[in-house]
């Protein structure tokens, strides 16, 4: 649903990227709450992640495609704040280096696509776990719901700023009846990405998912052969092993998404490229500005063979995403840390006086 440049009028653009980065600015506030040295560079992976989950087009309507937004998905793994940062990034890498959603338009997508889904789906989530047991299926299933609403919630916001700010005059029903139509079954192929997604990573590091840090799995000890609760005192805390592996094999399945599996992705249009074209609000649609990029069209310039052209790109998105992500969410917690050891210094400074 990346929306391109002239979609929208300038106001009302100007308008979007000042509310995205009001809500950019306010997620860097709350991330420093939710990173640690362990999860800084896991939302740096999520955000990778996310860049090579949405180069799998999934066919979803004759003549139709999709892709994860991925606002569910990393405001479960790694945060709500911290996961408007993650699509955020993606949207950043995508724009610049791939031509891939317009530059003026960069506040309108992280708005739709960053703030919308990641606020419904975290709410849903939320919602439903209030009311679910706290097991670890609840999360998985609140993820899946979650994920499922948020997709027609993003469509939903980007018929409002078209209402404002369409640059065409389309019947406003058709447009809102189209996009959230075919965004519903876009968001069955999300939920379902996100909840395998969710239910892999908590199966094998529960402590790892932001959602699911308040659920405790018994220790259980064998007496005269049966299965019992072990004591309080024996019980350990959240797995507190070493990020690493996780880490490498996030990323390397990420590289293979990218760099392999995107080969096979649909190239019918998206949702938004559909409906634009079918309603004829894709009329004054302006040339991205990077479109000589060399990475443009998610390629590798000069590199004639489909297959490697398309794989190198997806395997330097990868990259360039995981390393600016990791970078950007280091700062962060440096930040918070830096904070915490100021605030202890005056207490201590504090107490010493008295």
């Amino acid at each position: 649903m990346h929306v391109p440049d002239g979609f929208i009028n300038a106001p009302v653009s100007v308008a979007a990227g000042v509310a995205a980065a009001a809500a950019v600015a306010v997620s860097l506030r709350g991330a420093r709450r939710e990173l640690d040295e362990r999860t800084a560079p896991l939302a740096g992976l999520v955000a990778a992640f996310i860049f090579a989950v949405q180069m799998l087009n999934f066919p979803v309507a004759a003549g139709t495609s999709g892709h994860l937004l991925g606002g569910a998905l990393a405001a479960i793994l790694v945060g709500p704040y911290t996961g408007v940062l993650c699509v955020s990034v993606v949207l950043l890498m995508q724009g610049i280096l791939f031509a891939d959603g317009g530059l003026t338009a960069l506040g309108v997508n992280i708005t739709v696509m960053g703030v919308v889904t990641v606020v419904v789906a975290y709410a849903i989530f939320r919602g439903l776990l209030w009311i679910l047991p706290p097991t670890r299926s609840s999360v998985t299933a609140a993820a899946f719901a979650g994920a499922l609403l948020s997709v027609p919630a993003s469509a939903a916001a980007f018929t409002a700023l078209y209402a404002v700010g369409g640059t065409t005059d389309v019947p406003l029903g058709k447009v809102l009846t189209a996009m959230v139509g075919v965004h519903v079954l876009i968001g069955i192929g999300e939920a379902a990405i996100t909840a395998a997604t969710v239910g892999a990573v908590i199966a094998v590091r529960p402590d790892l998912v932001h959602a699911a840090r308040g659920l405790t799995t018994p220790l259980k000890l064998r007496v005269d052969g049966a299965l019992v609760d072990a004591p309080a005192a024996a019980a350990p805390a959240a797995a507190t092993g070493s990020t690493k592996k996780v880490w490498a094999t996030g990323l390397v399945t990420a590289l293979v998404l990218a760099g392999f599996v995107s080969y096979y992705a649909s190239a019918s249009p998206d949702g938004l490229e559909k409906v634009a074209a079918d309603k004829g609000f894709d009329e004054k649609v302006e040339d991205h500005a990077a479109a000589d990029s060399p990475l443009a069209d998610y390629s590798v310039k000069d590199v004639d063979d489909a297959r490697l052209s398309g794989g190198l790109a997806g395997v330097i998105g990868v990259g360039v995403t995981v390393a600016a992500g990791t970078g950007i969410f280091w700062v962060v917690r440096r930040r918070r840390s830096d904070e915490l050891t100021a605030t202890s210094a005056s207490a201590s400074t504090s107490t010493s006086a008295g």
